[in-house]
């Protein structure tokens, strides 16, 4: 069975940075979209960055355009997320996610809202807190 085992999460100073670690066991992501979405308690879901790994290519959400960034390393069948400049309001529950159907665009929206839909897979939440 495949897992996502997510990590990294922390309490950082605004301004300051942390790197989110996913780690895929039991297979690879192969070509995969795969994402990071965060909540926080009360609100809905929001899809911060995704990837697919079939093309490149990426979608972010505008609040964190400049400031966060996703990579790979397929020899470790890791994902990671780069977040600088952090802001009280990144603070949340941070997810990662993979799905074989959808696209970058539909996983870090509709795929995240759509009752109706199961993403395949998703990591555990790890904590980022941000304090001003």
């Amino acid at each position: 069975d495949v897992q996502l085992q997510a990590s990294g999460g922390g309490l950082v100073q605004a301004g300051g940075s942390l790197r989110l670690s996913c780690a895929a066991s039991g297979s690879t992501f192969g070509d995969d979209t795969i994402g990071w979405i965060r909540q926080v308690p009360g609100k809905e879901r929001e899809g911060v960055v995704c990837m697919s790994l079939s093309d490149g290519n990426t979608y972010y959400a505008d609040s964190v355009k400049g400031r966060f960034a996703i990579s790979t390393d397929a020899a470790k069948n890791t994902v990671y997320l780069q977040m600088n400049s952090l802001k009280p309001e990144d603070t949340a529950v941070y997810y990662c996610a993979a799905d074989a159907y959808l696209d970058e665009n539909e996983l870090c929206t509709v795929g995240i809202s759509d009752k109706e839909y199961e993403i395949d897979r998703w990591g555990q939440g790890t904590q980022v807190t941000v304090s001003s």
